[in-house]
């Protein structure tokens, strides 16, 4: 949100930033200054990992090394046609991720959010060269924006999978052991017609490129509306439609990611992440930003510390 020509390009196309809307929010540019841990996380924590797409709007940390041999910086134009730039909004971004030149068949999406906190192992992400996921179903009763784009998911999930045929195929993966009781309303509304919204992780999917090539050949009409979308807004489609399709295809193993990874709203548990990431608590956090965070510059003064607690050398992605 510093960046004068991002900033320049905001203005032309919004105005300005107002708090009062979600898509268009301080919480939702803003730099906390977490980023070099994202990296020395993976450098420490995931060794294993081959390449980075490291995805911006031309922009390049000070202090980033670009020339270290698995990081690739990627640019909008890069992989989003031209007609749909510039673009302020995650979801255009995100329903393009397969166009990203070099991007492997198997890959794992990160948000900025998404923290490696502790090792974690490239099995826990795929098994025998599928995704892990948990496929469990979720109550989606909320008014909020994000609740709305999860709908819209899921109504076009059921123009293009019979419910009842994907659970009978995959009787196993729907009512694996390990989703315990995440499982439970999957088993109480087994027996209805059509798909409710799935349980979303605020977490580090894994995903095959097949599944966004797939979605994009049967679905390409609706995903437009989506890409034309410079700002969020309720009728957009979210990455979550790529995961549940994979879901619905079989093309996942049963596991349960809550089991390894949280998801803390800082405006309501910011103590309780400060505390996670200095006690390793988990393999994986989201440390969701909002604008109504009180004492915002002190929360981010305490995770600094937590996170220098537990990564405080530079990694070779560090100038």
């Amino acid at each position: 949100m510093d960046d004068p020509a991002w900033k320049a390009e905001f203005a032309r196309n919004s105005g300005k930033i107002d708090n009062t809307k979600n898509e268009v929010s301080e919480a939702r540019f803003r730099d906390h200054g977490l980023l070099r841990y994202w990296f020395r996380g993976v450098e420490k924590f995931a060794p294993w990992v081959r390449y980075i797409h490291f995805v911006t709007f031309n922009q390049k940390p000070e202090w980033l090394n670009v020339n270290h041999p698995k990081l690739k910086m990627v640019n909008h134009e890069n992989f989003i046609p031209r007609e749909f730039l510039p673009v302020f909004n995650i979801n255009p971004i995100e329903i393009h991720l397969h166009k990203i030149p070099d991007l492997a068949e198997h890959f794992v999406y990160f948000n900025d959010d998404v923290f490696i906190i502790s090792p974690i192992k490239q099995s826990r992400f795929f098994t025998h060269n599928l995704p892990n996921d948990i496929a469990a179903f979720r109550t989606n009763y909320g008014l909020s924006q994000y609740e709305k784009m999860l709908r819209n998911n899921i109504k076009l999930i059921n123009r293009h999978f019979d419910k009842k045929e994907v659970l009978k195929r995959d009787h196993d993966k729907w009512f694996d052991p390990s989703y315990g009781s995440k499982s439970r309303l999957t088993k109480l509304l087994r027996a209805n017609r059509k798909f409710v919204t799935l349980r979303t992780p605020h977490n580090a999917q894994p995903y095959l490129k097949k599944t966004f090539e797939s979605v994009w050949n049967k679905c390409g009409q609706e995903l437009l509306l989506t890409a034309k979308s410079r700002f969020r807004n309720k009728n957009n489609y979210t990455h979550e439609l790529f995961r549940t399709w994979q879901i619905c295809s079989s093309d996942f193993i049963p596991y349960n990611t809550y089991q390894d990874t949280k998801m803390f709203p800082l405006v309501l548990k910011s103590k309780q992440a400060i505390r996670a990431v200095r006690e390793q608590a988990y393999s994986l956090v989201c440390l969701n930003d909002h604008v109504m965070i009180r004492n915002y510059d002190q929360v981010m003064q305490d995770l600094e510390t937590s996170f220098e607690s537990i990564l405080p050398e530079k990694s070779g992605f560090e100038l």
